[in-house]
């Protein structure tokens, strides 16, 4: 790499940690996988959950909900602290503290007596997730020079979506062979693995003058994600995102938020330096990675009942048919920056938003006999268009700022994706159980009245309800199937919709393909052209 004056650029990095950097990688690839990982094991055994004593905790619907939404509130509501934290008191202390935190989360979950203590655990286990999720993002800033960052990055990326992608597999694997606890037990010894690997490889690093610390900053960020991703949460579970309760908590997180963006801009001293966001590239970055989450979310939480509930699958069975999309990411996402560099990360991130929405909309075509390879191929190309998308933003993203503010940009890269998810799933659940419930409410006749509300609230309802109605019970099998294809349909043209909107916000607003030979100095240095975020 030359700087402008044709001199070698001096290394930014130290001989030691430039020599062991493709471990670090693999050991912050360690920490990040349990992390993700988590969430979709946690999917696979709720149904076992729910099951009475001594099988499960005889969990509700409810509780089930609270102890996937409790990781997700804590979590989504502290990354962005967490990013500061790291960049001020350093990543490798806050990683370990999160890894720490989170095994114990892990082993409390495992013995868990009742929901309530499940529910309360899975927020020890969002805690530390919230630490250990930007700083692996960070770390990886500082060990790698400028241009083997893509690729770092490339590879980083390729893991969260395998993690995404094998949770069930796994979680279906433990469950056939072991009680309901060992989704959560399983985490211990990778969390033992990866603090050892941490302590003996990972360099520290921090921000050299973090400033004055924002207290005022700081407490309104978490204050406003958390009641964000509560009315958020609260709204999916009444699929109705009017009720007062909603809306209160809703809007009253955007004030805050809003709040949070006026006060950073004045202050002298903000934790975040808003305005990174006056970049249209940064910003556009920032938006591809919220909606890519809100409508792949979105299609893993319909598709998984489509598999089991509608084609009949076991949990492994249909986390099997999920690795094409794990293939793909693996495959595709350590190679994105070389398609970057000959096409630019506009042309690309465009076709994967393209692929994405693609594959998205095809689910709008499935039936009930739907060819199993057929369903492969567009797992397969919604992978591939999410590996041509997460890398080249993420990068943007995180080249835009300097180096020393590692954590707060990793921050920003997570919270978004992870508010856009949770979004996701709340918004495309509700339409899909409001449409399943305008389809099924006709067909309700032969249940007996005091069991018809509850019936019709999902298709594992009905067909609970099929299964002790006799021949009756058949046929309303085979309507609660017609209902929820349907809801499906509409539900993946939404999907599908979003993601075109991705692909819109990436055109205006990503830069393209840099004149040959000419370079852009970012914020830490001069850079290779391909791996800058500025404007054409």
């Amino acid at each position: 790499m030359a700087n402008p004056t044709g001199a070698p650029a001096a290394p930014r990095i130290s001989e030691t940690v430039h020599r062991r950097r493709w471990a670090i990688l693999s050991t912050l690839m360690l920490s990040l996988l349990i992390v993700v990982l988590d969430n979709s094991i946690l999917n696979v055994a709720v149904k076992t959950i729910a099951s009475p004593k001594p099988e499960g905790l005889g969990a509700t619907q409810s509780q089930l909900e609270w102890a996937i939404n409790a990781y997700t509130l804590v979590f989504a509501g502290l990354l962005f602290t967490a990013g500061l934290l790291g960049d001020r008191v350093g990543r490798k202390k806050v990683l370990l503290f999160g890894l720490a935190v989170f095994g114990v989360g892990s082993v409390l979950a495992a013995f868990s007596s009742s929901p309530a203590e499940l529910i309360a655990f899975r927020a020890v286990m969002g805690l530390g997730g919230a630490f250990v999720m930007p700083a692996t993002l960070a770390v990886l800033m500082n060990v790698f020079e400028r241009e083997e960052q893509p690729k770092a990055i490339g590879i980083w990326a390729g893991g969260v979506g395998l993690a995404i992608a094998i949770g069930p597999i796994t979680g279906g694997l433990l469950l056939e062979h072991f009680w309901w606890g060992s989704v959560f037990l399983v985490n211990v010894p990778v969390v033992a693995v990866a603090l050892i690997a941490m302590v003996l490889l990972v360099p520290d690093s921090k921000d050299p003058a973090p400033g004055h610390v924002d207290p005022v900053g700081v407490g309104l960020s978490v204050v406003g994600l958390v009641l964000l991703v509560y009315g958020i949460i609260h709204g999916g579970e009444l699929a109705d995102f009017t009720a007062p309760s909603v809306l209160l908590t809703s809007l009253g997180g955007l004030a805050v938020l809003i709040g949070f963006v006026l006060y950073e801009k004045r202050s002298d001293h903000p934790a975040i330096d808003v305005g990174y966001f006056k970049n249209p590239a940064f910003s556009a970055a920032v938006a591809a990675i919220a909606l890519v989450f809100f409508a792949l979310m979105g299609v893993t939480f319909f598709s998984a009942f489509y598999m089991q509930s509608v084609r009949g699958y076991t949990a492994l069975q249909s986390g099997l048919l999920l690795l094409p999309l794990a293939a793909a990411q693996m495959i595709f996402s350590p190679r994105a920056r070389l398609v970057v560099e000959r096409f630019g990360a506009r042309a690309v991130c465009t076709v994967g938003m393209v692929l994405v929405a693609g594959g998205l909309g095809a689910f709008a075509f499935f039936g009930a006999d739907t060819p199993v390879w057929i369903m492969e191929v567009v797992f397969f190309v919604m992978g591939a268009g999410m590996a041509h998308i997460m890398p080249p933003v993420t990068v943007s993203i995180m080249q835009s700022l300097p180096r020393e503010k590692a954590g707060s940009g990793s921050a920003i890269n997570n919270t978004f994706r992870q508010v856009g998810g949770a979004l996701g799933v709340a918004v495309l659940g509700s339409v899909l159980s409001a449409a399943y419930r305008t389809g099924i409410q006709d067909h309700l006749g032969a249940v007996p009245p005091g069991a018809r509300k509850a019936a019709g609230e999902s298709i594992e309802a009905t067909l609970g309800i099929a299964g002790k109605l006799g021949p009756a019970g058949r046929t309303l099998a085979g309507q609660a199937d017609h209902a929820f294809l349907h809801a499906m349909h509409l539900t993946a043209i939404g999907s599908a919709g979003v993601a075109l909107l991705g692909a819109i916000v990436v055109v205006i607003f990503l830069p393209g393909k840099p004149p040959a030979g000419r370079s852009e100095a970012g914020p830490t240095g001069a850079v290779p052209a391909s791996a800058t975020v500025g404007t054409d």
